[in-house]
């Protein structure tokens, strides 16, 4: 297996760092051209989801990726950010489950397993 890209390790390792749950990592190469990695984590509440991206902002920061696009902030329900190649999601649990974007690009979340018919 080829090794993650370094804006994608640093995002996945802030998130693991603060606790982030069903951090879900999907390879959007040859699917879009929006970018090539989408992270999707949750976090129990609003203060973490909000924590949850300072962190991520501030690691693509420290590593020397340009300031990333953030929306979502105040509210922290969804937080998107947009590092380019990278894009993170982050939900409270239940705005997670309403949106699915897992099942939207065909892939399941952490803690669902596909059946086979």
């Amino acid at each position: 297996m080829n090794a993650l890209p370094a804006e994608l390790q640093a995002a996945v390792t802030a998130l693991e760092d603060l606790k982030a749950e069903e951090i879900s990592l999907i390879n959007l190469e040859g699917k879009t051209s929006i970018a090539d990695w989408m992270v999707i984590a949750s976090g129990r509440s609003t203060t973490q989801v909000g924590a949850l991206a300072d962190r991520v902002v501030r690691a693509l920061k420290d590593m020397g990726a340009p300031t990333p696009a953030v929306e979502g902030v105040p509210a922290c329900d969804w937080v998107l950010i947009d590092a380019g190649d990278v894009i993170v999601h982050l939900f409270r649990p239940e705005v997670r489950a309403f949106y699915n974007l897992e099942k939207m690009w065909g892939v399941d979340r952490p803690t669902e397993a596909r059946t086979s018919a």
